[in-house]
């Protein structure tokens, strides 16, 4: 009894330190993701098409040095843009930037005229647009843009709203202002905020990114033991009876036969919950979500199965900690404001899934083909992976057959 319960905590003592040593270097993957996040700043662009006083304030709020902001700002000339406003919206919701500030056309005219001639219906807000997409990163949009374009804004409004009351504290004609259109010395610039994508459905939060981390542990239900992949094969003992080839092709057939139909139902669970995907592609939306996750699963599956194939069943869950951390820390927010080093997640399998379903849902920017095609690379990986592994394990259990099974030791009753 005494060595059974010194073995006991020696097994218990070791799993607890591997699990401490498993928190501070798989853990740390997707905590550093969160830390004093945005350590970068986002892309923003000014448009002036005013041309006059209110877009030099406007311009020069914006650009002054030491004020504390989480976007970088560039200066774009008018000329740049010969839609106008139109063209700077089109601009925004392909990407080519996070977000734009336009001061619109007339808005120095509207505001002078306003002055000389009190408009009861003059609105401050009109002067200018906050253009944006929620859809591409609700986290950047809530946490990063609106709060950052909301407090620089404000400010400048205010600091102009005082420049107009202190011009107009000598005219006589104040008190007339006052009455008929008192948000023109109180409020005389504002801004609207556009939001071109809104993040409207809260249920594809799921299929964005909580979902993607269940979607990776129901791959590793696939290949772990006794569960199905795994051990089927470790049941039947037909990993040993099957030639190379066979075994390789009952594997790969199984596979992605599984997944095939194990997507089709994880994909129905979002429309049974009534999830709108027909932003984008109309009729053929949902079949760009099935294949989504068909392809999705498949290169987020055969990496387990590769793996598990590689270091056996008994550190895979170490892996599927790292699997899962690596993938899902690069969903959270951009990966611009992210330290360098999560650089890698533009390939990461959970991002790009992320992207494609961001435009089948939201109908943000279409490269859903390019990021179809990163999943596929991953799946020709794995299959590359799998078949050289598979390969070195029916060599080591050859050897081990050869030498014959190890000598068993007589224990007294």
């Amino acid at each position: 009894m005494a060595a059974a319960r010194k073995q006991y905590l020696k097994i218990m003592f070791g799993g607890v330190v591997v699990l401490t040593l498993i928190i501070f270097m798989i853990f740390s993957i997707l905590w550093g993701a969160y830390f004093r996040t945005p350590s970068y700043n986002l892309t923003g662009w000014i448009i002036d098409f005013d041309g006059s006083t209110v877009g030099q304030a406007v311009v020069d709020g914006l650009t002054q040095p030491g004020i504390p902001s989480k976007i970088d700002w560039s200066v774009l000339q008018a000329e740049q843009f010969p839609d106008g406003i139109a063209g700077v919206s089109h601009a925004v919701a392909e990407h080519q930037t996070w977000v734009a500030v336009t001061v619109n056309s007339g808005a120095s005219d509207r505001l002078t005229t306003s002055i000389n001639s009190p408009n009861a219906t003059y609105d401050g807000s009109e002067a200018i647009s906050v253009f944006t997409v929620e859809a591409r990163n609700e986290n950047a949009f809530r946490i990063i843009i609106r709060p950052s374009v909301e407090t620089i804004l404000s400010m400048i409004s205010a600091r102009f709203g005082l420049q107009v009351a202190r011009s107009l504290s000598d005219s006589p004609a104040v008190s007339q202002l006052l009455a008929t259109s008192p948000q023109t010395v109180t409020t005389p610039i504002s801004y609207q905020l556009v939001n071109l994508r809104p993040f409207s459905q809260p249920l594809a939060s799921l299929v964005i990114f909580t979902g993607l981390i269940f979607m990776i542990i129901l791959t590793f239900f696939i290949a772990a033991r006794s569960v199905i992949g795994n051990g089927a094969r470790e049941a039947t003992n037909i990993h040993r009876l099957l030639r190379y080839r066979s075994l390789l092709a009952l594997r790969f057939t199984t596979i992605f036969t599984a997944y095939f139909f194990l997507s089709l139902f994880y994909s129905l669970l979002s429309l049974a919950f009534q999830l709108d995907v027909n932003e984008k592609f109309g009729k053929s939306s949902f079949l760009v979500l099935w294949m989504m996750d068909y392809t999705g699963m498949l290169a987020l599956g055969l990496a387990l199965e590769s793996m598990l194939t590689l270091v056996g069943i008994k550190f895979l869950p170490m892996f599927l900690l790292l699997w899962i951390m690596s993938n899902v820390s690069v969903v959270a927010f951009p990966i611009e404001v992210l330290p360098i080093i999560y650089r890698y997640g533009y390939a990461a399998p959970c991002y790009c899934i992320s992207k494609i379903a961001r435009t089948i849902i939201f109908g943000t920017k279409n490269q859903v083909g390019y990021y179809f095609g990163i999943l596929i690379a991953w799946v020709a990986i794995s299959c590359l992976t799998l078949t050289l592994f598979q390969f070195l394990a029916r060599r080591r259990d050859v050897r081990a057959n050869q030498q014959g099974p190890p000598p068993t030791e007589k224990v007294e009753a």
